[in-house]
Parts: structure tokens; C-alpha cells; sequence
């Protein structure tokens, strides 16, 4: 599964891959992990575990771990993906008008506050009941929970351990897109290369507009993890758990930490189901202003919503048997094949939709799961690119006027709350996302179905 992968970080050094290599090393050294550590084509290094790592944990053992350096601190980042009726031909005219309306109506940047009108009370309610409050409230169509991965709500989560810090610093934050890697992008159906699949989604046509969400449970899901790092410390010292890297702190799963902290996950990953949620509905005011409709005879229903930093109990098959696990996904999308029970019945016969959301100015990619995936990574694919060059060094290489007028020679409109950024997401920043997806097609565990391309982008 690395051919490509190392073919890619050839041309950028192998300064990121190595590292990360190592991290998949240091995970497979964990208590209880089953199988294997698992590193797919867009690994890079990240805190504790790699990005792009997957590992799971028999939760029968009473010396499994849970940690929070496998799910990530943007807990539930994860993306959405939303359809419309329209066609190239009829955004075309308006594109510089869309471009600009979805950056008034979606808060962006890394200071950016939120327009969802919430209070204390309310927000406790929200991290508890997830998609199901924005559906109560009005901001959600009730079909847009069917396509949501857990159905846009981790029952477990407990309001009550997340902190006061986590909450004040989220509060503010609902419907928020943040800066980052994170984007708001409408995107045309490229190519389509499984037709029955697109079908299923509401996909007819090449030239078909899509809208893209990718961001997650910004500074709440950020404390939340830094919270359970200082406790699982402790835990650790207390119950004589032994890793080789410091930064993979973590507890015993039955332990209160680790409880506390697989509660205090669900909540933030609530909030960032909720935060997708409100910004669809702030798309949706956006486009049915722009084109003087409204959002359902735009068709503008949700084609699937999917998580790649989280921790879930699943049940899979192991050695024969099935067994329940606590499985890592950091940086890696959850890819349920055909027939599995969780995914939804319009995908029944197709597999779960897999949103893989390409570099600024490229592509992204709709995949598809399968039943190799399932028996050999634990029904996971890729989540996107995957860093080829840090951060520092796309600001000390490229200049943000020649990433704007690349994107501008490829006629794409762009929003930008901070030049900065656009340096750090420039398309050299990543590997090739099209080799990455072909990897993870070929390799088995994920199967296209449709290409796009962005037309226009908001970013923090």
C-alpha cells in the first residue's frame, strides 16, 4: 500500500514519512492492540499516533487502551458533502456572487464567531443530542441525519465531562468553518466512474454542482483532548502502562479517565456534527439567495457526512469471531461496505460514501467501501492527501499571489480570510490526492465512484 506513497514523498524529501513510519511502529506496541497498526497512502506525522493511522483495541481486555493521540485534537473533523440540482452552465454566471455570499454567510478564520444564536443551556443540549438538536431547532432536514455517519450523534457523550474551559471556548465557535486545512468548496462532478453508485447519491451527470464541508469541533474539540492528555498522565503512572512515546498517553478503557474521556469525545464529536449542520444550513440560505429559489427545489440534500478523527466501538471480525473493538481513526475515513447494519439503507447495495477532500485548486473524490477494507483495515480508507511539506516551510516557499493566480488560471474564486493560510494549503504543500485515492483503489479497501472539481473556495 506505500509504492505510491513513497513515490509521492520522493519529490518533497522524506522527512514527514519517516517519522510517521515510526509512530505506526510505536502504536503496535500498545497494550491489547489487535492485528496490526495500520498506516495508509496519505500518512504523515502527527502528535502520538501518525495521521493516517488506524489501530484497534479488544475491549473485552482489561488491559485495553483508549488515547487520545489516536483520534486527534479537532476531534470529528471530518466532511460533508451536499448535492444540487444545478449544472456548471447555471453557476457559472453567478460564481463570483456564490463565492462571496457563502463568505459573508459562513463565519471563517481562526478568530471567527458563529451566527447561530445559542446559549449555555442550549449548548449542554447540543453536545448531548447532536444532530438531533439542530433537526429540533430548525437548521437540519430530517434526511440529513439519515446520511451522517452514527447518524450525526455519539449517544454516549456526556456534556459534564467536557470542561468549562472547552465549553466557553466552543460556545462562541457553532457554525464556524475556523482556518487550517479547513474549506468550503463548490465543487462539478468531474468524472464518475461507478454510475449505479452515483445514482444512489443523487449524482446524474458530469457537470453536476456539489457544495464540500471539510472542518470539525474547532477549540472545543482542541480542549477537550488537551484535558484528557493531563489526566491520562496520571492514569498512566497509577495503573504502570508503559509506551514508547510520551505522546501517546492514554488509559485503560474500563478506567474512569478512559471512560471520562470516550464521553467527553462523543461530545465534541456532537458539536462537530452540529457545526457541519449549521454551516449547510447557512449554504443552503446561500444558494437559494443567489439563485431565487429555495433549498429543496435545489435538491440540496446531503449526500453523506463522514468523521476521520474519532474513536468508535465496533464490532468486526477477528481471528473468526466476532469481537468488539474501540477503533482509533486519525486522519483515516470509516469505509462500511455493502449490507453492513450502520450505514444507510439508500447505500444498502452500494457501500458507505467515502468523502475524500482533495488540496485547494485540485480535486476531491467520492469512494465507495468494500468488504476487503473491512477484513484487512477495519472497514478504513485514506481521508485526503496528506501533508508532503510542514507548514513553515509552504510559508518560507511559496508566495501567496502565485497560489491566487494559479487558482485563478484554473477559473476557480477563492475567499480567504488570511494569506498566510493560503501559503500553507498550497496544492504543492500535499501529495498528489489522485495517487493516494488510486492506491486505496487498487489496493482494495475503497472503491471510486466520482471525481470533482472545485469552481469556487472560502477558506480561514
Amino acid at each position: 500500500m506505500f509504492n505510491e506513497l513513497e513515490l509521492s514523498c520522493s519529490s518533497h524529501g522524506i522527512g514527514g514519512f519517516l517519522p510517521a513510519v515510526k509512530q505506526i511502529a510505536n502504536v503496535a506496541s500498545m497494550p491489547a492492540v489487535v492485528g496490526h497498526s495500520i498506516g495508509l497512502p496519505d500518512i504523515h506525522s502527527g502528535y502520538g499516533f501518525a495521521i493516517g493511522n488506524i489501530a484497534a483495541f479488544d475491549v473485552s481486555n482489561p488491559e485495553a487502551v483508549v488515547s487520545p493521540g489516536g483520534v486527534g485534537f479537532d476531534i470529528n473533523c471530518g466532511v460533508r458533502l451536499i448535492r444540487t440540482n444545478l449544472s456548471e452552465k447555471d453557476v457559472a454566471p453567478y460564481k463570483e456572487e456564490l463565492a462571496q455570499s457563502l463568505f459573508d454567510h459562513i463565519p471563517v478564520g481562526v478568530g471567527s464567531k458563529g451566527i447561530i444564536p445559542i446559549n449555555a443551556k442550549n449548548f449542554e443540549e447540543c453536545l448531548e443530542m447532536g444532530m438531533d438538536w439542530t433537526l429540533r431547532e430548525g437548521y437540519s432536514w430530517p434526511e440529513d441525519k439519515e446520511h451522517c455517519e452514527e447518524y450525526g450523534r455519539m449517544v454516549q457523550a456526556d456534556a459534564s465531562k467536557v470542561s468549562t474551559r472547552a465549553k466557553k471556548r466552543g460556545l462562541p465557535q457553532l457554525g464556524t468553518l475556523g482556518a487550517g486545512n479547513h474549506y468550503g468548496e463548490v465543487q462539478v462532478v468531474d468524472e464518475i466512474y461507478d454510475e449505479y453508485a452515483a445514482a444512489k447519491m443523487g449524482i446524474d451527470h458530469v457537470g453536476q454542482v456539489c457544495v464540500m464541508l471539510h472542518c470539525g469541533s474547532r477549540g472545543l474539540g482542541h480542549q477537550v483532548a488537551t484535558d484528557s492528555l493531563v489526566a491520562m498522565e496520571k492514569a498512566m503512572a497509577r495503573d504502570n502502562i508503559r509506551v514508547n512515546d510520551r505522546q501517546l498517553a492514554c488509559a485503560r478503557i474500563s478506567s474512569p479517565e478512559g471512560q471520562d474521556y470516550l464521553k467527553g469525545m462523543a461530545a465534541a464529536a456532537n458539536f462537530a456534527w452540529v457545526n457541519r449542520s449549521c454551516m449547510t444550513f447557512c449554504v443552503r440560505q446561500s444558494f437559494a439567495k443567489i439563485f431565487s429559489s429555495t433549498p429543496d427545489d435545489l435538491d440540496m440534500h446531503v449526500i453523506y457526512d463522514v468523521s476521520h478523527n474519532v474513536a468508535k466501538m465496533e464490532e468486526h471480525w477477528v481471528e473468526g469471531r466476532p469481537k468488539q473493538l474501540c477503533v482509533h481513526r486519525k486522519g483515516a475515513t470509516r469505509a462500511f461496505p455493502a449490507h453492513h447494519p450502520l450505514i444507510p439503507v439508500d447505500y444498502q447495495l452500494t457501500g458507505q460514501p467515502v468523502l475524500i477532500g482533495g488540496t485547494m485548486g485540485t480535486c476531491s473524490y467520492v469512494l465507495t467501501g468494500t468488504e476487503k477494507g473491512m477484513a484487512e483495515t477495519f472497514g478504513t480508507t485514506c481521508h485526503g492527501a496528506g501533508r508532503a511539506m510542514s507548514r513553515a516551510a509552504s510559508r518560507r516557499t511559496i508566495g501567496f499571489e502565485q497560489v491566487l493566480d494559479n487558482l485563478k488560471e484554473k477559473g476557480i474564486s477563492i475567499r480567504v480570510a488570511s494569506p498566510k493560510l493560503v501559503m500553507e494549503e498550497a496544492p504543492e504543500s500535499y501529495k498528489n490526492v489522485t495517487d493516494v485515492v488510486d492506491t486505496c483503489h487498487e489496493a482494495g479497501i475503497s472503491r471510486k465512484a466520482i471525481k470533482l472539481r472545485p469552481i469556487a473556495v472560502i477558506k480561514g
